[in-house]
């Protein structure tokens, strides 16, 4: 009888893991996460940490990921705004740009600079690395806070920014604790 409960028991775990996996899979594709592996690889960024933004996922979910690279595990869950010009009226799809002025948000790696103290508080630059978000500094696209950004999440969306990713001030100040002690930059890959 203990030999057959153990093994009950056993399954059970593996499979509420497996499922966990899976789920960590469709929110965070593994696609994505051995592309950024492959980019740092043999760069002068961090090997051990990135971001990942999935847009696809509901604004009010969690679509914001710090992630564990080396140990394949995600450290943070938040949700993040996007742009008020990515929305399509009456659509639930959402259209990107590298446009100054578009109020859209722009997919692709970031290179994540210095922090500031700006009028959201601390905020994060943002370069990006890629054709489709290389407007991002001249844009002002940074990583910040705002208050109409909920700590958890729910069914309401999140609050609309101008183009920048838009955190809670918790979440932010969680990521801002990687973030700082990195001595490399860490890449932040937003993707849909």
């Amino acid at each position: 009888m203990k030999k057959f409960i153990f093994l009950f028991l056993f399954i059970l775990s593996c499979s509420t893991a497996e499922s966990q996996e899976n789920k960590v899979s469709v929110v965070l594709p593994v696609a994505k996460v051995l592309e950024v592996k492959n980019f740092v690889k043999g760069k002068n960024y961090n090997q051990d940490l990135a971001i990942f933004i999935n847009f696809k996922t509901y604004s009010g979910k969690y679509r914001y990921f710090v992630y564990d690279l080396k140990n394949d595990t995600i450290l943070q869950k938040a949700v993040v705004s996007h742009g008020s010009g990515s929305v399509i009226q009456n659509s639930e799809t959402l259209k990107f740009s590298n446009t100054e002025g578009s109020y859209q948000s722009s997919l692709g790696k970031y290179e994540i600079l210095g922090s500031y103290i700006g009028k959201f508080g601390k905020a994060y630059r943002l370069n990006g690395l890629d054709s489709t978000n290389s407007n991002a500094m001249q844009r002002a696209i940074v990583l910040h806070s705002l208050g109409c950004v909920p700590d958890q999440e729910g069914r309401s969306p999140a609050c609309l920014s101008l183009g920048c990713p838009m955190l809670s001030l918790k979440a932010l100040t969680q990521s801002a604790k990687y973030l700082d002690e990195s001595k490399k930059p860490v890449i932040l890959y937003a993707f849909y």
